[in-house]
């Protein structure tokens, strides 16, 4: 094969219709995928010159996808595992595995890496049991330039230098670079936005409940104006890609990075998405967005100034919305904000790292409301310490609150979080495949509780999910707000039963 002009192919997996079942259809968002698409941009901003495959907008079979990479022949071709969210990385594996599959059974002489969250939190693991030449160990960004450089020269020993990287040995052992990849510090300089021009535009959708009362969910496009989170949830694996970074800044090891795009640069790309794309619904992808006055207040002003008109989504915690942050979010057009309330009981909660009482979610939950905003309370069923009455009354709880929209989740031990590591030290049961890792997987299997089995959580949970929706109190609340048809969408949704092994099964093994 010829020599290539292209330096990287950068792929975003498509695992949906796995990991979704008959929910990855019409009633799932299509997310433009966040992180490749700022990794072309710092790529292009160093010089390389690059390609974005979005197999999962495209829906592009894992031989469609080894196809388009072997007609453009790239130096370095990266599945980058990412997800839309970081619990989504692990079971995104599932497209990412059958990607590599298909690209090495294509043309084995491709030079495979596999970058992301569930990547950096097991990078030997994946490199042993994924068809791929490289895993990564960090964020990605400096790993894949230095990579690229070390392919054009053509020297297995420069692997050696390459920061973050996991690789094989002439041997055939997997061997580690040792030397930690800086997280890059400067986003503006080095990531001002993402790479646009590569993504197919027309795709991307708004969640179902995003657009409630108007379902017109396109265009839609998600962004980050931070990354990482100060907080420790046991249950999250954000930092998982940003640890060995942090590392090499000479962060402790109980640190955690945040960093900000500044207010300017997010306006710049918001109003490149509005201007040029014609996007309204617009999710902040941060994984907590309403965190620094200073930053929430900036970006807001600027909306408000620059006159955008936008439907908004982002996170937010129940002790981290100060005084007069909800009527400015309003005002910026922020419909919607997404709380972890997780559980009822203080006990289950505080075993996890979210330290805040049940009375501030009652607060925090009607001073948003007073404001216009509507909210999403994310629940999780299966937390250690629950048992049948503590998840009853997280049910109880979602009921009482009666929010506009509610996520309900099983506990999973997703690789790069505490709970992951507590559940390998405790011997407790994982899921054995990728899928398994998905809440709305065929074969999805939730970490068991200190007093309930797997299947006792997730017949729970899913029981949970159709009481709420069909909820008599809530259905006329969504009328009374956004009218009949969103009523009938709902509906429509709640008649999607999913199919679960696990369920089926008389004998579960604890």
């Amino acid at each position: 094969m010829s020599a290539s002009n292209l330096d990287i192919v950068l792929i975003n997996p498509n695992s949906r219709k796995k990991i979704y079942q008959s929910l990855g259809g019409s009633l799932a968002a299509v997310e433009p995928p966040v992180w490749a698409g700022l990794m072309s941009s710092y790529l292009r901003g160093k010089g390389y010159s690059t390609r974005i495959i979005d197999a999962e907008a495209e829906e592009l079979a894992p031989s469609e996808i080894a196809k388009r990479v072997k007609e453009l022949n790239p130096v370095l071709t990266a599945i980058v595992v990412y997800g839309h969210q970081p619990s989504a990385s692990t079971q995104n594996m599932t497209g990412a595995s059958a990607a590599a599959t298909a690209i090495k059974s294509s043309n084995p002489d491709t030079k495979l890496l596999m970058v992301g969250g569930h990547v950096a939190a097991l990078p030997k693991e994946t490199l042993n049991t994924e068809r791929v030449d490289y895993t990564c160990g960090g964020e990605g960004l400096v790993t894949m330039a230095a990579l690229i450089d070390a392919l054009k020269g053509g020297r297995s020993e420069d692997l050696q230098k390459v920061p973050d990287l996991w690789f094989w040995e002439k041997a055939g052992k997997a061997a580690y670079s040792a030397v930690s990849a800086p997280l890059v510090k400067d986003l503006d300089a080095e990531m001002p936005m993402m790479d646009w021009e590569q993504l197919p535009m027309d795709r991307y959708r708004a969640h179902n409940w995003h657009c409630f009362g108007d379902l017109q969910r396109q265009p839609y496009a998600s962004i980050y104006t931070t990354l990482g989170c100060p907080y420790h949830c046991s249950f999250c694996c954000i930092q998982a890609p940003f640890k060995s970074g942090e590392k090499a800044l000479g962060m402790k090891e109980s640190s955690s990075s945040y960093r900000f795009w500044s207010p300017n640069k997010v306006l710049d790309q918001i109003e490149f998405l509005v201007r040029k794309h014609g996007v309204r619904n617009l999710k902040f992808a941060d994984e907590m967005f309403v965190l620094n006055p200073k930053h929430v207040h900036g970006i807001c002003d600027g909306i408000i100034e620059r006159k955008l008109d936008l439907n908004i989504w982002a996170y937010a915690r129940v002790d981290t919305v100060k005084e007069g942050m909800s009527e400015k979010l309003k005002r910026a057009g922020v419909n919607w904000l997404v709380f972890g309330i997780e559980a009822a009981t203080d006990r289950v909660r505080a075993n996890v790292e979210k330290r805040f009482q049940r009375d501030e979610v009652y607060k925090t939950v009607a001073k948003v409301r007073s404001e216009g905003i509507n909210v999403l309370g994310n629940y999780i069923f299966g937390l250690p310490e629950d048992d049948q009455e503590s998840m009853q009354d997280t049910l109880n709880l979602a009921l009482d609150l009666n929010t506009e929209f509610a996520n309900f989740y099983s506990a999973m031990a997703y690789p790069g979080s505490s709970l992951y590591r507590m559940a390998v030290k405790e011997g407790w049961a994982l899921p054995e495949t990728w899928s398994g890792y998905s809440q709305h997987s065929v074969d999805t299997l939730p970490l068991r509780t200190r007093h309930l089995s797997a299947a006792e959580v997730l017949k729970f949970r899913d029981q949970a999910f159709h009481n709420y929706f069909s909820d008599s109190k809530y259905l006329k609340m969504v009328e009374q707000k956004f009218g009949a048809p969103t009523v009938q969408h709902i509906k429509e949704m709640t008649q999607h039963k999913l199919e679960r092994n696990l369920l089926k099964s008389s004998r579960i093994a604890a």
